[in-house]
């Protein structure tokens, strides 16, 4: 006789920053729902020195979900973000745009966060709230009227009244619910890499806006930067596969002298840039989540920023229905999460894209004309703050999870 397979209110297919942040967000929201996420690098996971930018909005969130505490001794705050347009052999990077202070009294508006450090407490979080971890991935899936049924890689069946795919850009779940994408490839690509220097960095940002696209230096706690360096697909492949003291000389032409002798921590990492939006984020009981349902220019570092947006709003649609006693799989709190982040998406999306195609050049009358726009909001305090507002996910139509203050009262249950 064939066992009954497991049922759960939630299966997440992706146990990396957004899917795990949705299952504590879940549990946060709703005591009584079952979350499950499966991953096959649970229990694998390799260490790494990549880092993110984490905006005041979803380090709200993540206060509230009681994973902060956890991860803000290790992170680094961003207390000034310097802006510059020059070429590679300028001798001078005069700052055309700055943004320093506070976003609110004693809150920055970003922080840099190692992405191991997060997991690990996202992961701990999740398993202390009751969420299931399961050391597999979502193979298949079939959706039915009532629920869906979700085949894993090791084999099993589980069922759910709702599956969502948060396995990333290349998303098999996606694909399999024939959801196409919207967008093309840049012909850039991102370079990677952890530094060490000499003098502290004061928890200043910076961003250099060069001819082949941005170079961004970005704090990270003790005297330690990330970089994200935006090249041709072909300089960026001849830059990473340079040894070590070539490449470290190509790098300072950028980075400059003015944090003292300069130190690469780990292999630097090449990965092509690009838009794509998904057609649809959701499906017969599949919503997309996070590079599952779309990717954009990492020039403002908004990419994971999204992707928590994302788990907030989603958590907050299933929350919303399942104190009505509803179907977390219905197709109303999917309709639900589509509105909530459709436009915010699109919205970002063609913003970078704008600043990228605006800035990646070395157009003299375009460079004029940027450099006038930059001097000119940098004159403007009201300008400034809009943006730092904007920059931070706090605009808008913003999840509650993500607001500051308290949280906005759950419907009451039928």
């Amino acid at each position: 006789m064939t066992a009954t397979p497991p049922v759960s209110d939630v299966i997440i297919a992706g146990g990396g920053l957004a899917g795990l942040s949705l299952a504590v967000a879940l549990k946060h929201e709703v005591d009584f729902i079952s979350v499950a996420v499966c991953d096959p690098g649970f229990g694998h996971r390799q260490p790494g020195t990549r880092a993110s930018a984490i905006a005041a909005g979803p380090r709200r969130m993540f206060e509230r979900l009681g994973v902060w505490s956890e991860v803000e001794p290790k992170a680094q705050a961003i207390l000034d973000m310097v802006i510059t347009d020059s070429r590679v052999a300028d001798p001078v990077r005069p700052a055309l745009l700055g943004f320093a202070g506070d976003l609110e009294p004693g809150e920055p508006f970003a922080h840099m966060v190692f992405n191991d450090d997060l997991t690990l407490a996202l992961e701990t979080a999740a398993r202390r709230s009751g969420v299931e971890i399961i050391a597999a991935a979502a193979a298949t899936y079939v959706p039915s009227a009532d629920a869906v049924w979700i085949e894993l890689s090791n084999e099993e069946r589980r069922d759910a009244r709702l599956l969502v795919a948060a396995d990333g850009a290349r998303s098999r779940l996606r694909e399999q619910a024939r959801i196409g994408m919207v967008g093309w490839d840049y012909s850039q690509s991102g370079i990677v890499a952890t530094l060490a220097h000499e003098r502290d960095h004061e928890g200043r940002a910076e961003e250099h806006f060069l001819p082949a696209g941005p170079f961004a230096t970005l704090p990270l706690p003790g005297r330690r930067s990330s970089i994200v360096w935006t090249e041709r697909h072909e300089e960026a492949a001849r830059l990473v596969a340079l040894d070590r003291d070539s490449f470290m000389a190509e790098l300072e032409l950028r980075f400059g002298h003015k944090l003292g002798a300069l130190t690469l921590i780990d292999q630097p990492r090449a990965f092509r840039l690009g838009l794509h939006v998904a057609r649809s984020f959701v499906a017969d009981r599949l919503a997309l989540l996070g590079d599952a349902a779309h990717i954009i220019h990492p020039i403002a570092g908004q990419g994971l920023n999204l992707g928590l947006r994302d788990a907030a709003a989603l958590a907050e649609c299933i929350a919303d229905h399942m104190h009505l006693g509803l179907d977390p799989g219905a197709p109303e709190p999917l309709a639900a999460y589509q509105r909530a982040r459709r436009f915010d998406t699109v919205a970002m999306a063609a913003s970078t894209d704008a600043l990228n195609r605006l800035f990646s050049n070395d157009v003299l009358p375009v460079r004029l004309v940027r450099d006038f726009g930059l001097g000119l909001v940098d004159r403007l305090p009201g300008a400034k703050r809009f943006f730092m507002r904007e920059a931070a996910g706090i605009v808008g139509a913003t999840p509650r999870l993500m607001r500051g203050g308290i949280s906005d009262p759950l419907p009451d249950a039928i």
